[in-house]
């Protein structure tokens, strides 16, 4: 009987994509006995699905497995990365995190088939070979195969390689996937490769959802979403799952070209990161999360807690999934949250979005006075205050006035 440090059963993490593709006979002529699981975190249709489960059976898996990641990936990721509002350097965010939810995956299908062996299709030189790695070890003990670091060993243009790989097997490689390495999920899109990583302008073939200005519709979209301790719940008075809610709102304001932008940041490899993404839906729910909260939040919770988020989102990119400080931040996450209840009005006429109304009975109103316009304390009390709050800067410019 086949013990799991034994076994010649591994589970390889699958998306019927070039790399992971090669994987599969490249792992086969390692002699392994290759079981696919396909995580499907949102971003793919019917048709795409299907497309995913044929290329595991032409290539010969095994088994091959599809499991629905959209609870996972909301609970798991999209509610505390909407309570922290922040993205990585200001911009990107942190579309590939379904990865830590393919891992969880993967691992248990590999325990399912009492094997240790796990395979991925990362390269060397990205940040997923690492949020893949960490994650799985921090899960367990597992042997990690991954078939595009192996070959990259002896070959420097790697997808080149890959698809001659392929062709001389009599496996063909999609179009699009000849010029730009293509993620998509739930939480949105991304694009390399090509003239994207030469520092060019993307061409026309590097958009994936976001509809092009020419093509945006000419009435305003308005869209109301309701939050519960911060979590958004229902979408114009119907209530919903998250993962529903968030794949109807890609859905809405892609063909307005929301959420779409290019991003150059410092990886965790150290190299410099070049990519087109696409987020509508997440851009669309962080703009009325964050509206919502400076309604309800007291000045000094919205000064501190955009560096929590900085630092959740940091451990979140790097790989640090699973590390306690993300759990203690997200503990503080929550708590920040009690009074984030209310509902917020969208609207977009292309390009952006705009928190347009907000409606919460947690909004901190003073009574008796409203910003620039009036208020209950009387010129002596504005004036005393402005004495005392600047005193030690007035002090500064007194004494060493020249």
């Amino acid at each position: 009987m086949n013990t799991p440090e034994t076994s010649r059963d591994i589970v390889l993490a699958f998306s019927g994509g070039l790399d992971t593709s090669f994987c599969v006979p490249w792992l086969k002529e390692q002699g392994w006995n290759v079981h696919t699981v396909f995580a499907d975190t949102g971003g793919v249709d019917a048709d795409e699905r299907a497309f995913i489960e044929k290329r595991a059976a032409e290539l010969g898996v095994a088994s091959h497995l599809t499991i629905d990641g959209g609870p996972a990936i909301w609970d798991g990721f999209v509610k505390p990365f909407v309570w922290a509002g922040e993205c990585y350097q200001g911009q990107y965010p942190l579309l590939v995190s379904d990865r830590y939810l393919i891992v969880d995956a993967t691992l248990a299908r590999a325990r399912d088939l009492g094997t240790n062996a796990i395979a991925h299709g990362c390269t060397g030189m990205g940040n997923d070979q690492v949020r893949f790695d960490l994650a799985v070890k921090a899960s367990g003990d597992f042997r990690i195969v991954a078939p595009i670091r192996e070959i990259q060993k002896e070959h420097t243009q790697t997808r080149a390689y890959e698809q001659e790989y392929l062709a001389q097997r009599g496996f063909g490689v999609r179009a699009k996937q000849r010029a730009y390495t293509i993620n998509e999920n739930l939480l949105g899109l991304t694009m390399s490769g090509g003239e994207i990583d030469r520092w060019e302008a993307p061409g026309e073939g590097a958009r994936g959802w976001c509809a092009p200005r020419a093509a945006w519709p000419e009435q305003t979209l308005s869209v109301a979403l309701r939050f519960v301790n911060g979590e958004a719940v229902a979408m114009d008075g119907e209530e919903m799952r998250g993962e529903t809610l968030l794949a109807r709102l890609n859905t809405m304001f892609a063909p307005y070209g929301v959420g779409r932008g290019m991003y150059t940041g410092d990886t965790t490899i150290g190299l410099k990161g070049r990519i087109v993404y696409e987020a509508p839906g997440l851009t669309a729910l962080l703009v009325a999360h964050r509206a919502l909260e400076e309604a309800v939040l007291t000045k000094q919770q919205n000064r501190f807690k955009p560096d929590v988020a900085r630092k959740w989102v940091e451990l979140v990119y790097e790989g640090f999934f699973h590390d306690p400080l993300k759990t203690d931040l997200e503990a503080f996450l929550a708590s920040s949250q009690a009074t984030v209840n209310g509902e917020v009005v969208l609207e977009t006429r292309g390009g952006r979005v705009d928190a347009v109304a907000v409606r919460s009975p947690h909004i901190l109103n003073a009574s008796g006075a409203t910003y620039a316009q009036s208020a209950d304390w009387g010129v002596e009390e504005a004036e005393g205050f402005i004495k005392l709050f600047g005193m030690s800067s007035t002090l500064w410019a007194e004494v060493n006035r020249t």
